[in-house]
């Protein structure tokens, strides 16, 4: 089998932005030595090459911060008159599966992803829907990961267009980009003119529990159908999301 990694790197990040800012301290072996000589008495040089232990510290990570997937709690307190789920709460079964890649590439920044939009594309593809299946949406702004505009990159699937993947079965779905909504610049402006609700993060605030698996990069490695989507998320107590090694496995 090929397996295609889907995640971005986890690695620090200088950002004055909470949301994405990422810090690890590293120690290395030197520093790891003096430590067994302070802990145990072992000096260095009974030590292999007079090295220790090589060790890190994340010292600050969003739980949005890198490729992640997010609970229903992210969203709302409540889904349908429940108490949302947290990260740690959502079942298992849910985070492998069989995956289906849907391609948007042809879309411009701040577009809506809207029903018949999906139901295009899942027609061209070589089969339907199915309950349990992991729906990827590939944009392709992945390439705008590293750079300051990635946030404001990219369509966006709309809270209808989110339903109808929920109608289907699907309960995790994932997008190359900076968030499932449309750029939220974009959402703000249109909220702030209208007055009302259901426009900012319409999609996150649909009152559905799914899942979303945000800052996926390598979709364009995939094809549309016919490979397992591996996403579990760290078993994060009372989370709101956690980061995934997302991965693609492909059949020989």
């Amino acid at each position: 089998m090929g397996i295609v990694d889907l995640s971005a790197p986890l690695e620090p990040r200088a950002d004055a932005r909470e949301f994405v800012r990422i810090e690890i301290a590293y120690h290395d072996h030197a520093a790891g030595a003096d430590a067994i000589e302070q802990l145990f008495g072992v000096t260095p040089e009974l030590l292999r090459n007079r090295e220790g232990w090589a060790v890190d510290t994340i010292t600050h990570l969003s739980t949005h911060g890198t490729t992640h997937v997010d609970a229903p709690w992210h969203y709302n307190s409540t889904i349908r008159g429940q108490p949302a789920k947290t990260i740690d709460q959502l079942p298992l079964e849910w985070f492998y599966g069989p995956g289906a890649m849907l391609d948007f590439t042809d879309r411009d920044d701040g577009d809506a992803i809207t029903p018949d939009d999906l139901a295009a594309a899942v027609a061209v593809g070589p089969r339907a829907l199915a309950p349990g299946d992991i729906v990827l949406i590939r944009t392709g702004r992945d390439a705008f990961y590293s750079r300051p505009d990635y946030v404001a990159r990219g369509p966006g699937v709309t809270a209808e267009g989110t339903r109808w993947l929920y109608e289907r079965g699907v309960r995790v779905m994932g997008v190359d980009a900076w968030g499932w909504d449309r750029p939220l610049h974009m959402q703000a402006e249109e909220a702030r003119e209208a007055g009302r609700t259901g426009i900012f993060w319409a999609a996150h605030q649909s009152d559905l529990e799914y899942c979303q698996i945000e800052r996926l990069v390598n979709l364009g490695a995939l094809p549309s159908s016919g490979f397992t989507v591996a996403c579990f998320p760290l078993k994060l107590v009372g989370g709101s999301a956690a980061p995934a090694r997302v991965v693609a496995i492909l059949p020989d």
